[in-house]
């Protein structure tokens, strides 16, 4: 016979109000009970039956997190970081990439109550387009990751401008005048590109220096193979820039890989430095100086903001928010003073 509700709170010496709280995620548990809960879970083997729980509570125990990219390491990772902070909400997660494409962020609003997700992370990316194909209070819980120009919903992110303005401020401090940076919007205007762009520019006036537009090196292809062909064009033209600030890891990396191809050392013959601290920024040749923040606080202040929309009543909900996350500069090998 099955394992009931009330058996795994006899094994966990707990209500079944409160085995229900662990299974739902969204009423706060003390980890100790938690994981009373989770171990008489695994010992009896319970299954929740999700059809009941939807008829009682309308709700599945699942969310839909939506990335553009879901081949880069930054998206790996952040993939990795949501999944293990909603497993400690008892949540399931169906994630999705929305290719940076407008229409398809469009499809995922839309979906998002016919597929039987309780809420929704989306990272949208393009400038002034949030995708709204319904009515607000027609939409499912939703949580924005990343800026964007309209605060529709509640958004966690870490602040681009300040970010790139403190990176190329290192540099600058470093000793370094001409730096290019790689990531700037060429055919599509990417919101975050949009505002690193302006944090370098920024900082190269606070500091008295000329913007020169020729460094501004375009590439709406944020991968390593991305990098390396923006900054192989670039340099076919151009002399080698005393940095080069990339805006993200996944360019860095490819940029590298250019770099080397061509001889020129790092950073002997140029700094260079990303954005988004990955595991692979860590391990490239040389270690790469990055922009970093703290990717398991950041899954985790979403998905509590999410949790507080599910567990809204209607027509209660709060105003939007805007939750930011610190970011820091992470030193390593491929910068160095000039």
């Amino acid at each position: 016979m099955s394992a009931t509700v009330k058996d795994v709170a006899a094994r966990a010496g707990v209500s079944p109000k409160t085995v229900s709280n662990v299974l739902s995620g969204l009423v706060g548990v003390s980890a100790p009970v938690r994981e009373r809960v989770e171990r008489a879970v695994a010992e009896l083997d319970y299954v929740p039956n999700l059809s009941a729980r939807r008829l009682r509570s309308g709700r599945s125990g699942v969310i839909a997190l939506a990335l553009p990219d879901l081949s880069t390491p930054y998206s790996a990772e952040m993939a990795h970081h949501f999944v293990e902070a909603a497993h400690e909400r008892g949540w399931g997660v169906q994630i999705e990439e929305s290719g940076g494409r407008p229409d398809r962020e469009a499809s995922l609003l839309s979906r998002a109550r016919a597929r039987m997700v309780d809420g929704l992370i989306l990272n949208p990316t393009v400038v002034d387009e949030l995708p709204l194909t319904e009515a607000l209070d027609q939409m499912p819980p939703t949580v924005v990751i990343g800026e964007v120009a309209h605060q529709v919903f509640d958004q966690v992110c870490v602040d681009s401008e300040q970010a790139a303005f403190d990176m190329t401020t290192y540099l600058i401090e470093a000793g370094h005048e001409r730096i290019a940076v790689v990531g700037t919007s060429a055919d599509t205007e990417f919101m975050t590109s949009v505002l690193r762009a302006r944090g370098y520019r920024r900082a190269l006036a606070a500091a008295g220096l000329v913007h020169d537009p020729v460094l501004e090196i375009a590439c709406d292809d944020w991968t390593p193979h991305g990098g390396a062909v923006a900054v192989r064009a670039f340099l076919d033209s151009s002399r080698t820039p005393d940095a080069i600030f990339c805006f993200t890891d996944s360019l860095a990396i490819g940029v590298l890989s250019e770099l080397s191809r061509r001889g020129i050392s790092v950073p002997q013959g140029v700094s260079v430095s990303g954005f988004d601290d990955v595991a692979d920024g860590e391990y490239a040749s040389p270690p790469l100086t990055t922009v970093s923040f703290d990717k398991p606080r950041f899954a985790a202040a979403a998905l509590e903001r999410l949790a507080r929309r599910i567990s809204a009543p209607y027509g209660a909900e709060d105003a939007p928010v805007v939750i930011p996350v610190e970011h820091r500069i992470v030193v390593r090998a491929s910068t160095r003073r000039a």
